[in-house]
């Protein structure tokens, strides 16, 4: 399994689960990670650190260590 935090810029993938049932994981669920939803890389900062999602029709920027509890599969 990779996490989402792995996915490079441009590639797609498909949320398979959030680690962990804390505060966290609900925020990241609330933000539209939820199981099945397709997600794409779009950009990172320049030291790697917020990552830039497009989801939903929306783009999202989450740190590292955040995208880290997200567990992917990716699209080919």
């Amino acid at each position: 399994m990779m996490r989402l935090a792995e996915l490079p810029v441009g590639q797609s993938a498909r949320v398979c689960s959030i680690a962990g049932v804390d505060e966290l994981s609900i925020r990241l669920m609330e933000m539209g990670l939820t199981p099945g939803v397709e997600i794409r890389a779009v950009g990172k900062a320049p030291l790697g650190d917020p990552l830039e999602f497009e989801l939903r029709g929306y783009r999202l920027s989450v740190r590292r260590q955040e995208a880290g509890r997200v567990e992917i599969e990716p699209l080919t």
